[in-house]
């Protein structure tokens, strides 16, 4: 009754059931590691935060270039603020209010420029009311101490990628985007000061990408249990075949077929006598040119 599964079409679902089965749960459990992988970088970041605004403040140059470790870590840096290329931030939210970022560029005594944040207001940026509360960027040798950033792109939070937008203005914080409007490089980092002056208010520090529990980390944990419902599938579409391929065997053994016993013919049977009946019928119906 089995003899089926030795046949060429049988070969090739039972070999792709034996490759697809092991596949799908590894592909599931890779997809669970990488979730239980962002839970445990997110835990580890919330402790390197809530560490880092204890410890103490270290040089710019030495957390340079920003990686996770890194980012959030209380950096500083000497230098002045360039008062005329102070820009706006629009769109930026702060707990449920909206408003704006004031960045002023800080030239460091290496020569580059260190964005800084110098804090966040409620408002519009496009707003003279709202923008005459922006304090102005103090004058001299300044040290600046925040929380170093990582350079945002157009899939940051908050990030306007339109580009339309009004002159002193700035949609996203990164190196390639300040090139355009300086006469110098800048780094490839931001910090957010952790002291704000006047109306504003501090920013806190965002948390490294890839390392919170986002979307990404969620579309992990729905791609693990898309991997094992097709593993499971795999092993009931087996397993239905395998019903029906028995099922047909059972029935050929007993003798059934498929399409059941073939229908009579038309027309009358050859074994079937006249009938007198039908032929005093027939004489009745014939036309009279018949009969002439």
């Amino acid at each position: 009754m089995y003899r089926f599964l030795l046949t060429p079409r049988w070969w090739v679902i039972n070999v792709f059931t034996v490759v697809a089965i092991p596949f799908c749960l590894f592909m599931g459990s890779w997809q669970l590691s990488r979730f239980e992988t962002r839970i445990d970088t997110h835990e580890q970041q919330q402790e390197d935060a809530s560490g880092a605004e204890k410890a103490a403040a270290k040089p710019l140059r030495d957390l340079l270039p920003v990686t996770t470790e890194t980012s959030g870590r209380r950096a500083t840096a000497a230098g002045r603020y360039d008062t005329e290329h102070q820009l706006l931030v629009p769109d930026r939210r702060l707990g449920d209010r909206t408003g704006f970022y004031v960045l002023t560029l800080l030239r460091t005594d290496g020569g580059k420029a260190l964005p800084v944040v110098r804090g966040w207001l409620p408002g519009d940026a496009s707003s003279k009311a709202d923008t005459a509360k922006v304090p102005a960027p103090p004058s001299g040798r300044v040290t600046v101490t925040g929380a170093l950033q990582a350079t945002e792109h157009e899939g940051s939070g908050g990030v306007t990628a339109s580009g339309a937008l009004p002159r002193g203005q700035l949609g996203m914080i990164s190196d390639a985007s300040l090139v355009n409007l300086v006469p110098y490089s800048v780094y490839d980092a931001w910090i957010t000061s952790s002291q704000a002056p006047g109306a504003l208010r501090p920013v806190p520090p965002v948390v490294a990408e890839g390392t919170g529990l986002d979307l990404k980390a969620f579309q992990n944990l729905g791609y693990t249990g898309e991997w094992f419902v097709f593993a499971g599938f795999v092993v009931f579409m087996w397993f239905r075949l395998f019903r029906r391929e028995v099922e047909a065997a059972r029935d050929l053994a007993l003798g059934l077929t498929p399409d059941g016993p073939a229908a009579p013919p038309p027309g009358p049977r050859p074994d079937r006598a006249p009938d007198p009946e039908d032929s005093d019928d027939a004489e009745r119906n014939r036309s009279p040119s018949a009969t002439a």
